[in-house]
């Protein structure tokens, strides 16, 4: 099969953990013995989250106040080579020396008019206190939410419309290449509106799951899987009541609410991959990616009737 498996944060930093290189090798080889055996059996894409990493980005080159910070598409790109190098290394660790890699920085078309860009939601970077959000905001105009007791720098996170590197993945893919691709949603360009046919970077995240659904569309996957730190999707989470929903349609789904800052963005992916392709998508813990693959973990979404 061709599988996109889209990592969840946890599969490079989890909350409250120190953003060392170290830890992220570690959990990067954690994430490489899960993933390593689909490699071996399947075609292979993986897409990752970037949120701390950029965030940290950011902080140090705040530290050098000769330049101005670079904005947050170079960081995605940054991030890209540096996530998709850790990857490639740990995975090729485990696998026969003769199976290729590849990392493809990837540019993702916006719209200008997207209305994200009046309503910035995305949350990214480290946790701050209050006053020192409040500091940063008034410094450099950056906009804040509060995420549990702490906050955190938010910004527009418009739809995904176009993957322009999506004819030398598929070439890849056909040479039996394991490919990282679409780090962080990829990173987010438009056409100016006011200079034709002029392409620049946007200061914006495209949410990851829908980067990766719109990838694994272009791609003809027979299968898309995001990789979380939960079981799969639960109805009345975190009250006694909870349950795993184990098989459903996107149908079902959509008569069910979900948080719009977890669960919400990978279920709505979930069910715009299935019904655009008629395909299987699944969401579920990384450490139980062979049986989510094989169907009997996690929550499987399938087309109605089927």
């Amino acid at each position: 099969m061709r599988i996109v498996v889209a990592l969840g944060g946890n599969a490079l930093l989890r909350r409250g953990e120190p953003m060392t290189a170290d830890r992220q090798r570690e959990n990067v080889q954690e994430a490489a013995r899960a993933l390593a055996p689909l490699a071996m059996d399947h075609e292979l894409v993986l897409s990752h989250g970037n949120g701390p990493q950029v965030g940290l980005l950011a902080l140090q080159a705040a530290c050098y106040t000769a330049v101005e910070p670079y904005p947050l598409d170079v960081l995605d790109a940054q991030t890209e080579g540096m996530i998709g190098y850790l990857i490639e290394q740990e995975l090729g660790n485990l696998l026969p020396f003769n199976v290729p890699f590849a990392t493809l920085l990837t540019m993702i078309e916006v719209y200008p008019g997207d209305p994200a860009f009046a309503n910035p939601t995305k949350f990214v970077g480290p946790l701050y206190t209050k006053s020192d959000a409040d500091r940063i905001a008034r410094e450099k105009g950056w906009a804040f939410r509060q995420d549990g007791d702490s906050w955190r720098r938010v910004v527009p996170s418009p739809r995904p419309k176009r993957i322009f590197e999506i004819r030398p993945i598929r070439w890849l893919l056909e040479q039996g290449v394991v490919v990282i691709c679409a780090g962080g949603g990829g990173i987010p360009v438009m056409y100016l509106p006011d200079r034709d046919r002029t392409l620049a970077g946007v200061e914006a995240v495209i949410d990851k799951d829908f980067a990766s659904a719109l990838l694994a569309r272009d791609i003809g996957a027979d299968l898309f899987v995001m990789a979380t730190d939960v079981q799969g999707v639960y109805l009345d989470w975190e009250t006694p009541d909870a349950r795993l929903i184990r098989e459903t349609t996107p149908g079902e789904l959509k008569t069910y609410s979900f948080p719009a800052g977890s669960m919400g963005p990978k279920v709505e992916a979930a069910c715009q991959f299935v019904e655009e392709t008629g395909k299987r998508a699944a969401i579920g813990a990384l450490g139980e990616i062979q049986a989510i693959v094989d169907g009997d973990a996690g929550t499987q979404v399938q087309p109605a009737g089927v």
